[in-house]
């Protein structure tokens, strides 16, 4: 069986060019440049700096952007970053200045990922570095990033420990960092413990095992879920870690079946769970997969599993553009596959990093354009300030940070309709047909939610 989760691997990538549909950004209503900054002191930092001594921003805003780009989830973050700065120069810049991308490859590694940040921090002199992957990746480039006071908007891994230990912990050393998405892990649970309340209601599943990556971003799910489960009256009979290297899955199915489980919420980030998917179908188990699983997101997942897919589902920020989580999530997908659909290599569609990382570059933008500054270096509270303003309509949702002064500093705050249901981390689900729906939470659904047919 192909693996998902394997692309060519990039090097770096400077990136101003114009790609995709022009029209996007304003007829998604982003904000246009708001001209000259005047009276802005200091000398500037990094790509921001004026050559004229004047401070404020100067001809070029430069932003880093980081990603494993041996996995197309970090291809298609790399491309909707591309996207973003694209579209931001075709609209005038940040405030008339040109916006240039450097994309480096972290290689899912956090020793590389630590090279190729000081690259940005040291030669590329950047602005602000937008990406990350993997919460190992993200916290070992904390502390460089933050002794450069380089803004860094996380876009892809969700530990809320990135946020608890470091930001809220030591807040003068680590205010530099935000997380535009996902939601924590810790919210994630309460959202699969939402769904699973969903679940019971809809199929009678009263029953789950919980089988996680052990890694960083999984602990939450192997304990608040559980609790939260429970305290539901749902049944949890088996709780296991995998090592992050797994690829046998023969005796994980046969424990979740003998547990007598109705579905197993498996959380794999690291772990490619096309193989388990192609085991279950063929001995049709007698329970759903369903969680979260970063391979299941590819856009190819169905084919490349031949099916064995069907039934099977992820959560995903940006519900794969889909659904229409805000007015600008189906024609930023769309700009996507008109400018990548055709490309050699995966992803034809942004995938979850793509959608947040194509946020953070326009909420850059806009506290940017508050700040009046990108020189970080002497005016660092300010931009955080104007960070902390955000309330932007973005493609994966309306994004607003936690306050300084909260457990989740600079945290993206989770939405909740008025039921309480946390609405900007949907669940789609692969069908028989090869199609892809939104299932959850209910206000964005394209289709309800299938059990697999032989389960009755």
């Amino acid at each position: 069986m192909a693996d998902p989760t394997s692309t060519p691997s990039d090097s770096s990538t400077a990136y101003t060019n114009s790609i995709g549909r022009r029209s996007f950004i304003r007829a998604t209503g982003a904000s246009t440049a708001l001209g000259l900054f005047a009276g802005c002191s200091g000398d500037g930092g990094g790509g921001g700096e004026n050559p004229d001594g004047g401070g404020g921003i100067s001809e070029t805003v430069t932003i880093g952007h980081l990603a494993p780009l041996n996995n197309p989830l970090g291809v298609g973050s790399k491309r909707s970053a591309e996207m973003a700065v694209a579209e931001i120069n075709d609209d005038g810049g940040i405030a008339d200045q040109t916006v240039e991308l450097v994309t480096k490859d972290t290689r899912a590694s956090p020793s590389e990922a630590r090279t190729v940040a000081g690259e940005l921090v040291r030669q590329e002199e950047v602005d602000a570095i937008v990406g990350t992957f993997s919460s190992e990746v993200t916290q070992s480039i904390m502390d460089l990033v933050s002794e450069f006071n380089t803004p860094f908007l996380v876009t892809g891994s969700a530990a809320p420990s990135t946020v608890t230990e470091f930001v809220a912990s030591d807040y003068e050393r680590y205010k530099n960092t935000f997380r535009v998405g996902p939601v924590n892990s810790h919210f994630q649970a309460e959202v699969i413990s939402q769904y699973a309340g969903h679940l019971s209601d809809r199929h009678g599943w009263n029953t789950f095992a919980v089988v996680a990556d052990d890694a960083e971003w999984t602990t939450v799910f192997r304990n608040r879920l559980v609790d939260l489960l429970k305290e539901a009256d749902l049944d949890v009979p088996m709780v296991n870690g995998l090592a992050t290297d797994t690829t046998s899955f023969g005796s994980v199915l046969d424990d979740v079946d003998a547990a007598g489980a109705d579905a197993m919420f498996r959380f794999f980030a690291h772990i490619n769970g096309g193989p388990m998917a192609a085991r279950w179908a063929q001995g049709e188990y007698e329970f759903g997969i369903e969680g979260v699983h970063v391979a299941s997101m590819l856009p190819a997942y169905y084919q490349l599993t031949e099916g064995a897919a069907a039934y099977e589902t992820t959560t995903q920020s940006g519900a794969a553009g889909v659904t229409d989580i805000t007015s600008k999530t189906v024609p930023f997908t769309e700009a996507y596959m008109e400018a990548y659909g055709d490309a050699d290599d995966p992803p034809s569609k942004p995938m979850y990093m793509g959608f947040v990382t194509y946020d953070a570059i326009h909420v850059f933008k806009n506290a940017a354009e508050r700040a009046g500054t990108v020189d970080q270096e002497n005016n660092l509270d300010t931009i955080v300030d104007a960070l902390l303003q955000t309330d932007f309509t973005g493609v994966a949702g309306q994004i607003q940070f936690y306050g300084a002064d909260e457990t989740y500093a600079h945290d993206l705050r989770e939405e909740r309709d008025g039921d309480g249901v946390i609405t900007n981390y949907p669940l789609t689900q692969w069908r028989e047909d090869g199609s892809l729906e939104c299932v959850y939470p209910e206000g964005l659904q394209t289709a309800e939610h299938a059990a697999p047919p032989w389960m009755g």
